[in-house]
């Protein structure tokens, strides 16, 4: 049924691209007649493109985990307090733009910041091709504003990490190793009643992971508390499980996942792959050169371009 759907998706989206371009033939043979106006031509013409790049736009989602929905984790990197605000301001910012898109958002691990914001929060998106759109966002964020947690009012800089993963669904098949997971508990923070402060619903799972190509060794720390249930906490910390092993597998065979690695330097000066500069209003993709001066609809999840941009450049590769 799914595979029925995205088809008709896109039947439907070439027939409405089909339409648009044909009442524009006919709007602009009604103007040299002076039945209709430039302005309605212009206007015709504009439909008709705009529809044009989304379908553009979504034919450069060609990976078979593009459809898949996302997990997505923002971690504060150099810069302390300002850093930890930052990387809310950035859950802030997705948060807005997967409301936008209509796509369901659960946040699996949030640990508050020292003073404000976060030091890091882990969220799972559902939704028809989140992953597809949001893998645009792996790498390194930088924030240039005059700082509200300075007393000089100095500029200051700060950077956080978004990683994105594809969030596996019950048609991928993902084997776990039971013997290689082990578990800890412990008692949850913030809100939630009673139960989640006083009981120890937050779970923490360690998996031993070897890669097969290598023999290289690796420890993989997930926590969870999500649910006020630790049985409910573990089967998702499962499911988290599988999706960053489904990545790890997707690296191996495409090979083409080195170039997102390569954004994943450190936190710091010169790794970053889009800075927001406040105080010039400018905020700019260093990947595609793509920019815009409207840094509040940026960071109220107004995304879309910047997302357009690196799929047409970049999306088709594979």
């Amino acid at each position: 049924m799914r595979k029925v759907r995205e088809i008709k998706a896109w039947i439907i989206t070439y027939n409405e691209v089909k339409s648009a371009a044909e009442e524009l033939q006919l709007a602009f043979d009604f103007q040299k007649e002076g039945i209709t106006t430039e302005e309605e031509v212009d206007e015709a013409y504009s439909h008709a493109i705009a529809l044009l790049e989304n379908l553009e736009m979504k034919n450069m989602l060609r990976s078979e985990e593009d459809h898949l929905g996302a997990v997505l984790k923002i971690n504060a990197g150099a810069g302390g307090t300002e850093a930890q605000d930052w990387a809310e301001m950035l859950y802030r910012m997705y948060s807005r733009w997967c409301e936008s898109k209509g796509y369901k958002v659960a946040v699996t691990n949030w640990l508050d910041g020292d003073d404000a914001g976060i030091k890091t929060v882990t969220i799972q998106v559902e939704g028809d091709y989140a992953y597809g759109y949001l893998k645009s966002e792996n790498g390194v964020h930088r924030l240039v504003r005059v700082s509200p947690y300075n007393a000089q009012g100095k500029r200051m800089t700060s950077f956080s990490s978004v990683s994105v993963v594809p969030l596996v669904d019950d048609s991928i098949e993902i084997d776990v190793n039971p013997g290689d997971i082990s578990w800890d508990t412990f008692r949850s923070s913030g809100a939630g009643g009673q139960n989640v402060n006083k009981v120890e619903t937050g779970v923490r799972l360690h998996y031993n992971y070897k890669d097969p190509d290598t023999g290289e060794e690796k420890e993989i720390v997930i926590e969870n508390t999500e649910s006020r249930s630790q049985f409910g906490n573990k089967d998702n910390a499962i499911r988290l499980l599988k999706s960053q092993l489904y990545e790890l597998e997707l690296e191996r065979r495409r090979k083409a996942s080195a170039k997102i690695e390569a954004g994943k330097k450190k936190i710091e000066w010169g790794s970053q792959i889009r800075s927001y500069v406040f105080d010039d209003r400018r905020v700019k993709d260093h990947r595609t050169d793509y920019q815009t001066s409207n840094v509040g609809a940026v960071m109220d999840g107004d995304l879309d371009a910047f997302i357009k941009a690196y799929l047409m450049e970049f999306g088709g590769e594979n």
